[in-house]
């Protein structure tokens, strides 16, 4: 099957269907287009991300099964609970967006390479000015030492990245925002992909035909009003 080549012209461009995405390397659908906040929101909306090395062409997945956080079942483990109880860190949501993607950006402790390019820093701190991507931040003394950003659409968070300096910070801070999320009325958490970290917290594999049913409902329905504007 052949990828859709995308026109950076024209960020209206419809993406095809998530159906035509190849299964090896598993969800790839098109290539190239743009990161404008348009195009940005219209993949989000279809279950659609951005993600590529820096020597590579803009691609963009949507794999299948995906991997999905219903925020009631979060499962927050014993040592976990500790650490939460004990306020090792504090906790902020949007306070520092700019430094918590600039922290994901940077290389890996296994040796692996950053997708946060340039170009997908920017195109996110515009997302965030715009008030559709968010942060949430684990500090400790004062220092930053883990978090996660994403985008929020609808009842959905759209989950991204999240980075730790020290142990169990990221988690900390996850942990902190799915239970905000919950209280603003979030119904449902994209994590993308199985990670063996992500699956102890509560996420789930789902077929990407329930994933796109899900998405059409929920990306249409608003959250609590008050969710993210009075932070």
């Amino acid at each position: 099957m052949q990828l859709t080549l995308l026109d950076p012209n024209n960020p209206e461009q419809n993406f095809p269907s998530v159906c035509d995405a190849l299964s090896v390397p598993d969800g790839l659908l098109a290539v190239g287009g743009c990161l404008s906040k348009c195009r940005l929101l219209n993949a989000y909306r279809q279950g659609i991300f951005p993600w590529n090395s820096p020597d590579e062409p803009i691609l963009w997945w949507s794999p299948n099964p995906r991997l999905v956080l219903f925020p009631d079942k979060l499962i927050v483990s014993r040592s976990l609970a500790k650490t939460i109880r004990k306020r090792t860190f504090e906790v902020t949501v949007d306070q520092a967006f700019s430094d918590v993607i600039s922290a994901c950006a940077q290389p890996r402790k296994d040796g692996a390479g950053t997708w946060i390019t340039e170009g997908i820093f920017n195109a996110y701190r515009e997302l965030h000015e715009s008030g559709y991507a968010h942060s949430a931040e684990a500090w400790l003394n004062g220092e930053l030492v883990g978090g996660l950003y994403g985008v929020a659409i609808g009842q959905i968070f759209f989950g991204e990245s999240m980075f730790y300096s020290k142990s169990d910070a990221s988690k900390v801070a996850f942990v902190t925002l799915v239970e905000r999320l919950k209280c603003w009325g979030y119904r449902l958490i994209d994590c993308q992909v199985s990670t063996r970290h992500l699956l102890g917290l509560g996420a789930e594999e789902i077929a990407r035909s329930e994933f796109s049913r899900l998405l059409a409902h929920y990306c249409e329905l608003m959250p609590n009003a008050s969710a993210w504007r009075d932070l």
